[in-house]
């Protein structure tokens, strides 16, 4: 091996290593590593690979349940049991920083990497949700991200056939320079055919499928794990461009491969691309592999070691091949017109040798590069912001009583809380025909599971950055919360979550605090609802020297079943002279509403109101409602409380309605506060009785409002609000009127 001109410690910094990292490589080696060495540790220990600064506390989140099939982190998604003999691997990730410099491919390739990671398990996507966080979009920089960012997951998605059936947008200025792209997927498996990200098997021979290796997103990984900064642009190769109809040929010849019983394991090349997959599958495998790097398909000529290794080239798989059945493999990507090119064989030495032309360029032990092995961990010492007391010494008193239709008007095309139909309709919702939520909202998305019998799963993003600001402990456990109600609202139980937990700089003691408090709700929450943590993605380092660090985002993928069909609830009023009400707490709280951040402009203050015994009583009554089939329509309360879901209930059916407030509590409050735990429901006069028994049986507040009107305007405490249609076009043009005047 080539040792001349070696590397130094500052070589290493350069690479995002530390220098005591860089001294345990040279323990680890017994000698100075050569570049391509140094390159693999410094991907191999970045925190997007490694999770060195956040694996001791994401080991205290609840990982086991009857249904769960592969713990977290074992496998390249995680996997529920659903029955009927089936399974669905799902998970959500992060594409944050490539987005933030070219949006398109970042987004986009953040969309096939999520697919990837679900059908190297050898399940069928079945549908997609992402989760955007964006600057205000009133400002030119922020329009033109949101424009690549949806125009990249539309194309990608719609191109590669799987559906988008929902997620959430959010807006505020901490987000002007670095957005959060977070991309989430789900596909279904026979259970017990799935595959693994294993290697094992001396003289098995090791495969590179799919796409040829180019120079794009080499050192991803390492860009991926430090703050954005005006040297940024100067990475945009580490930014990786993606082919969807590659995706779809590897999709479907990946699952062929997988179903012909041949292969040993498979891993998608993401983050960190060849050195990744040869690494993570051989330390779980307890391997070694042998890797031929001028045998890997190239698209450029004269590529280095480390370019072919640290690539992170779209619509590749790494798959180890049981000997003798190479014939078998190589027709069936002949067949889909894909790369199948062998370029290595794995050994029982525990150690990754990779040679270039005979030359040996890199000689290190598998075990000591990744997660639960070598790679470093760290306690990272955490301290409370000062901001956080600052928003206890809230006081509403302090707040005046709004115009309240202004306000209402206000909120109804504010960008947060009006219509994302600029977004979703560039998303391909139909496709597969398996979305039966597309036509009808509920407040999750609600898939058909084909292969079964009457059972859909239920699935949700949600996270309100504002809330776990305001207080990280609170905060998540409120995205826990309002992922399982939006879950049971429309009909599902709730089953097991993912997470994509983005946050500023770890070594900044008060983004550290965050991440901390946010693990500690969403524990105590998961706990609750018995919905298990599958696996996710840590996205550290969302800051820059412009805008500090992003709103803690700790965004909650959660995937519910429905069994039987019949049990799908919609948010839209059905018919005039339903009566209206509201279960759950109702409270004086306006704490960190859209109301009192954007209207009242008041932007200190605690995170609203929120007691889990509460909340769980009031989704067990709806659990129950539903069940009986009591309920016309149910929609949950989140952001712009009781108004907004009024309205998106009213917009969504085409009837006013006539509600009156209730004395005894403050009328910003309870029309625009959002406290959690409480429900808008709808239903049939002869139903209240029955649904008032069974709210005083389960302890749960209910609140009678009004009744659902055909008189086409939303009327409130007597007043005439505004009409439909004002209403309609308040709501429909909040975010397009940004979107749609530069276009033009």
């Amino acid at each position: 091996m080539n040792t001349v001109t070696l590397p130094t410690v500052e070589t290493a910094k350069k690479l995002g290593l530390l220098p005591d990292e860089y001294d345990k490589i040279c323990e680890i080696l017994g000698r100075q590593p050569n570049f391509t060495e140094l390159s693999i540790f410094s991907v191999m220990w970045s925190e997007h690979c490694s999770y060195k600064n956040s694996i001791v506390w994401l080991k205290t989140l609840p990982k086991e349940s009857e249904r769960m099939l592969a713990k977290a982190g074992e496998e390249n998604a995680g996997l529920v049991d659903i029955g009927q003999g089936l399974a669905v691997a799902f998970k959500i990730e992060s594409h944050n920083h490539p987005s933030a410099l070219e949006p398109y491919q970042g987004a986009a390739t953040g969309v096939g990497g999520i697919n990837r990671d679900i059908f190297t398990m050898g399940a069928r996507p079945i549908a997609q949700l992402n989760s955007l966080r964006f600057g205000m979009p009133e400002k030119d920089r922020n329009q033109f991200l949101i424009k690549g960012v949806v125009k990249g997951i539309g194309d990608y998605g719609n191109a590669f056939g799987i559906p988008t059936v929902g997620g959430e947008v959010f807006f505020d200025d901490c987000f002007n320079t670095n957005p959060l792209v977070n991309a989430f997927s789900a596909g279904i498996v026979q259970t017990g055919k799935t595959a693994k990200a294993i290697s094992y098997g001396v003289g098995n021979p090791v495969y590179i499928v799919g796409s040829r290796t180019g120079k794009d997103g080499i050192h991803g990984a390492t860009f991926a794990s430090e703050d954005i900064s005006e040297k940024s642009n100067e990475k945009l190769p580490a930014v990786q461009v993606g082919d969807p109809f590659a995706e779809k040929l590897l999709l479907e010849a990946t699952l062929e491969v997988i179903a012909s019983g041949s292969v040993i394991g498979i891993q998608d090349m993401g983050a960190a691309g060849i050195i990744c997959s040869t690494s993570e599958m051989s330390a779980k495998g307890e391997h070694g592999m042998d890797i031929w790097l001028e045998k890997v398909p190239t698209r450029q000529e004269n590529m280095q070691p480390f370019e072919v290794l640290l690539s992170e080239s779209q619509e590749r798989m790494l798959i180890i091949v049981e000997k003798g059945n190479e014939e078998e493999i190589l027709a069936i990507f002949d067949k889909w017109d894909l790369q199948c090119a062998q370029i290595g064989v794995v050994t029982d030495s525990k150690r990754l040798h990779f040679y270039m032309k005979g030359e040996l360029v890199a000689d290190v032990p598998a075990e000591d590069l990744v997660l639960g092995g070598g790679a470093p961990v760290y306690h990272r010492e955490w301290k409370e912001p000062a901001y956080f007391a600052e928003n206890q010494k809230f006081d509403p008193n302090q707040i005046p009583q709004p115009d309240y239709v202004e306000a209402a008007k206000f909120l109804l095309s504010h960008p947060n809380l009006a219509s994302k139909k600029w977004v979703s309709k560039q998303y391909d919702s139909m496709v597969g025909t398996a979305n039966v939520s597309a036509g009808e909202a509920s407040d999750a998305a609600i898939v058909l599971v084909k292969d079964a019998k009457d059972l859909a799963i239920v699935i949700t993003v949600d996270c309100n950055s504002r809330y776990v600001y305001a207080n990280p402990e609170k905060g998540c456990a409120i995205a826990v919360a309002e992922a399982a109600r939006n879950i049971v609202c429309s009909g599902g139980e709730p089953v097991a979550i993912t997470n994509c937990l983005n946050f500023g700089n770890p070594y900044n003691p008060e983004v550290y605090w965050q991440f901390v408090h946010s693990i500690k709700g969403m524990k105590t929450a998961c706990e609750a609802f018995k919905t298990p943590v599958t696996g996710g993605n840590v996205s550290f380092y969302n800051q820059s020297g412009y805008d500090g660090p992003v709103f803690p985002t700790p965004t909650i993928g959660m995937l519910g079943i429905m069994e039987g069909l019949h049990k799908r609830t919609t948010i839209a009023f059905k018919t005039p002279g339903h009566r209206i009400a509201l279960l759950g707490p109702m409270t004086d709280d306006i704490a960190s509403s859209e109301y009192l951040y954007s209207y009242c402009k008041v932007k200190a203050s605690p995170a609203p109101y929120f007691e889990m015994e509460k909340e769980l009583l009031t989704q067990k009554l709806v659990k129950k409602l539903i069940k009986q089939s009591l309920l016309a329509s149910c929609h949950d309360l989140s952001d712009g409380g009781l108004w907004l879901a009024l309205a998106e209930s009213g917009l969504n059916s085409g009837f006013g309605f006539e509600v009156c407030g209730t004395e005894g509590y403050r009328m910003d409050a309870f029309w625009f506060g959002e406290g959690q735990s409480r429900v808008l429901i709808s239903y049939p006069l002869e139903h209240e009785d029955r649904i008032k028994t069974l709210a005083l049986e389960k302890e749960v507040d209910f609140l009678p409002l009004g009744i659902v009107s055909d008189n086409k305007s939303f009327k409130v405490d007597g007043l005439d609000w505004m009409s439909i249609s004002e209403a309609s076009e308040l709501y429909e043009n909040g975010l397009s009127k940004y979107l749609i005047q530069k276009s033009n």
